[in-house]
């Protein structure tokens, strides 16, 4: 490698050691050769400041100029092939680098380099080739030891894993990862003796809590809750604050239902300032959500005493408040819940998230008039994020304010030009609202619109051919229109609701009588729209009995005050 070079690519601002092809030898011995190499530096430099730019084509051309005129320049081609990877060429950027690791065997850059471009390629095999291949000529790098661990388990070489295991402590000794990895792979292998072992061999020369605490996991696996707790308790002694096994200790609690100890021992968990958030929030849903329901109405208070000290603990935290604000909810304290995601909201005025998770429970609260003023703030913040529109319109919805639906969907189109999955519900829902305010000329001419951008859209299709059939207006075409729905989605209810009226007033009552039982089965008894009609066309085929029943099942919908 000549230095001087080396120095005038970092000078360019590539920090990655390369090899250059040409010798001072050869510069003394032939002038004419010295000047063009000296080109050739220049160039390269020039190429590697295009590259280190973020100028990925420039960078390409000038690099391939220099293979030409310099074929033995190992950096080039390098170089070249790092163009080619940002510029998505894989296999473009695999042949230069083989090439450059052919002109200079000896730099292990260059290989490792091709080596995690065949593996971007899927090209397993040749990765495990070159990665063992590095191996041999550098024995001391101990990341291509875990990189061959991980490409054998990939494609399930335990065996050969498990000799990469035996070099690694050959050549650095035993450590508690290498052991833990043994392990992972002996149970993989379906040898819990052997993996047992491994843990147990490494816990009599050294102390590991990380390693105590394994052998309490696997202790617990077995159902040897004493031997596990004894094992935890080590690791403790070891480093008092070990979460792992602080964790491991309470589950063996939980087991033995002493629930005094178990809450005793999470509140620590919960209560530790360097503990990672996440993990706490984590750790806590799960207990929730996997927990029995008796099991945690009888422990409420527990509970609530842990999520009250994760706020103690992390009072401005975003995840903490979303966390504990969510169960406050889910527990039914409304108030509470209210107060953490409001604080979060205003702690973190630039997070959606957090923006998000309060206008959802005003949403789920019904406190419409809330809910509009909170998302007309959140639009002032996130003017481009439809979804505090889409959220106005359930307030305007349960409101009667059919013109504001009208306008927030118009805004929705404004904001989201050329993304017909946004526009086309958009304006479909503007027909429908033409139609509740009594427009029906308009709504109909909405609803052509929406048709003749996507002539397949179902809920237009549905709603256009309903109300044609309550006008008793062009009933075929409300047929055609119904029938595509159906096709599209034969479970829908509402759909073969829409269908099986306008087969009835189209005379044809048996077949309408098919699509309503077809309804009934998906949900349609909760219709009482639904189970009026199917009585209506029930009477008409003479089976005044069944109508009865459904009639009657209609009548108690409405007491239930569904419509």
């Amino acid at each position: 490698m000549n230095g001087k070079r080396l120095i005038m690519v970092i000078m360019a601002g590539m920090l990655v050691a390369s090899g250059l092809a040409y010798s001072q030898e050869n510069k003394i011995r032939h002038p004419q050769y010295n000047k063009i190499a000296k080109t050739v530096d220049s160039e390269l430099i020039d190429a590697v400041a295009a590259l280190d730019n973020q100028q990925y084509r420039e960078a390409k051309d000038r690099l391939e100029k220099i293979t030409e005129t310099a074929p033995g320049n190992d950096a080039a081609f390098y170089y070249l092939g790092m163009c080619r990877l940002y510029l998505n060429d894989v296999n473009g950027a695999k042949a230069d680098f083989k090439k450059a690791s052919e002109i200079d065997p000896s730099n292990f850059w260059y290989k490792e380099r091709l080596a995690r471009t065949y593996s971007l390629a899927g090209e397993d095999d040749l990765t495990i080739a070159t990665y063992e291949e590095l191996l041999k000529d550098f024995p001391k790098k101990n990341d291509i030891y875990f990189t061959l661990v991980n490409l054998y388990l990939k494609q399930n070489q335990y065996d050969k894993a498990l000799s990469a295991m035996d070099q690694i402590e050959n050549v650095f000794g035993k450590s508690e990862n290498v052991t833990a990895t043994r392990y992972d792979i002996l149970l993989r292998q379906n040898k819990p003796k052997e993996a047992l072992k491994t843990l147990e061999d490494y816990n009599k020369e050294f102390s590991s809590p990380y390693v105590l605490t394994k052998l309490g996991d696997h202790s617990m696996a077995e159902y040897k809750d004493t031997a596990a707790l004894a094992y935890y308790r080590e690791a403790l002694d070891l480093q008092s604050g070990y979460m792992p096994a602080l964790l491991g200790e309470s589950e063996v609690y939980r087991i033995r239902r002493n629930f005094p100890e178990f809450f005793k021992t999470v509140n620590r968990f919960i209560s530790d300032e360097e503990t990672d958030i996440q993990t706490k929030t984590q750790y806590l849903d799960m207990l929730v959500r996997r927990s029995d329901p008796r099991f945690l109405q009888n422990v409420k208070p527990q509970i609530d005493t842990l999520y009250e000290n994760l706020v103690q603990c992390h009072p401005s935290d975003s995840s903490a408040l979303t966390a504990a604000g969510l169960y406050w909810y889910s527990t039914e304290r409304i108030a509470k819940a209210k107060e953490l995601l409001h604080k979060n909201m205003t702690l973190y005025p630039e997070s959606l998230g957090a923006t998000g998770a309060y206008i959802q429970l005003l949403g789920l609260q019904k406190d419409w008039d809330a809910l509009d003023a909170a998302c007309d703030s959140a639009l002032v913040r996130f003017p481009k994020e439809t979804s505090f529109l889409d959220m106005k319109n359930v307030s305007c919805y349960n409101r009667k304010d059919w013109q504001g639906i009208i306008d927030n969907n118009k805004r929705i189109i404004e904001i989201a030009q050329g993304d017909t999955s946004v526009t086309i519900p958009a304006l479909s829902s503007i027909g429908d609202m033409y139609h509740e305010l009594g427009n029906e000329k308009e709504a109909f001419k909405v609803y052509a619109q929406v048709l003749k951008i996507n002539p397949d859209y179902a809920p237009a299709l549905n709603n256009y051919a309903y109300y044609l059939a309550l006008k008793g207006s062009k009933l075929k075409k409300a047929c055609e229109m119904s029938k595509k729905t159906i096709e599209k989605e034969p479970d829908n209810p509402t759909y073969l609701d829409t269908y099986g009226w306008i087969l009835h007033l189209l005379g044809r009552n048996q077949e309408a009588k098919t699509q309503f039982k077809h309804a009934m089965l998906y949900g349609a008894k909760e219709s009482v729209t639904s189970l009026e009609h199917y009585a209506v066309v029930l009477e008409a085929l003479g089976e005044a009995d069944l109508a009865k029943v459904y009639r009657t099942l209609a009548e108690n919908r409405k007491a239930e005050g569904k419509e």
